[in-house]
Parts: structure tokens; C-alpha cells; sequence
């Protein structure tokens, strides 16, 4: 690293901070797995809605995570696709499971999936029946 000064000299200090910035939240993420996730389904899917949950730390102590330092592992994820029209939800689970192919097979990878796959309409569906219910209730 150079010298503070020389960088206030040059004028270089700003983009030198922002280039360190933005190198360290690239290469230093906190959940790498997740953020692999999000990327690959967001780009496979196209989904309108996209919630990733980690529960590994709800699975630590089985027996198969003993030893493994990855803290995640297991996910609940739930993904809105209009891709996901006229298909079956075994259909469905299989589109998400090849596009986490990789992180599924990496070691300390994807241990688990909790997967709720559903269209557009059927996620609309749902927050009308959510919405009559609140109504009544």
C-alpha cells in the first residue's frame, strides 16, 4: 500500500479508497453461498419474487454438520417464476437443484433446500386468500 501521503499528493486517496471498497465487498462477502444463489436463480428464473433464508444454524448440531465450518448449509428459499407456468412442482424443484448444481456438489456447500416454487398467479392467488382471511378475522 502507498504511502497516505504520496496518495493526498497525487490525488489518488479517493479512488484508491473506493477501489479498496469495492474490492473487499467482492471478495470478502459474509455469505458467499447465498449471494451464489440469489445470482444463479435470479438470472436462471427471472423470478418477481425471491426470499432466501439460511436456517443452518438450525441443523449445526445433526450429526452430518459435524466438522463443517461453512455456515451455509441450509436454506429456505422461495421463488415466484413466471418459467414455472404449466409445470409440475417436481418440475419446478428441478430447475432450482440444476441451477445450484454446483454449490450443491462443492464440499460445505448446499447440504439442504427447503424449496416453495410457485407462478405468478399462484403467489397472487395466495395474498388475495391471505387478504380475505385478514379481513374476517
Amino acid at each position: 500500500m502507498p504511502h497516505p501521503i504520496l496518495l493526498r499528493q497525487n490525488r489518488l486517496l479517493p479512488l484508491y479508497k473506493q477501489l479498496r471498497s469495492v474490492s473487499s465487498t467482492a471478495s470478502m462477502s459474509s455469505t458467499p453461498v447465498e449471494d451464489a444463489i440469489r445470482k444463479k436463480l435470479q438470472t436462471t428464473l427471472q423470478p418477481t419474487t425471491l426470499i432466501i433464508r439460511n436456517d443452518s444454524h438450525k441443523h449445526a448440531h445433526h450429526a452430518p454438520m459435524r466438522g463443517v465450518s461453512s455456515q451455509e448449509t441450509h436454506f429456505h428459499i422461495t421463488v415466484t417464476s413466471p418459467l414455472f407456468v404449466a409445470k409440475t412442482q417436481s418440475a419446478r424443484h428441478r430447475m432450482v437443484y440444476a441451477a445450484l448444481k454446483d454449490e450443491m456438489a462443492r464440499e460445505g456447500g448446499i447440504h439442504a433446500l427447503q424449496l416453495k416454487t410457485r407462478t405468478v398467479e399462484e403467489e397472487e392467488r395466495e395474498k388475495d386468500k391471505e387478504n380475505e382471511n385478514d379481513g374476517s378475522g
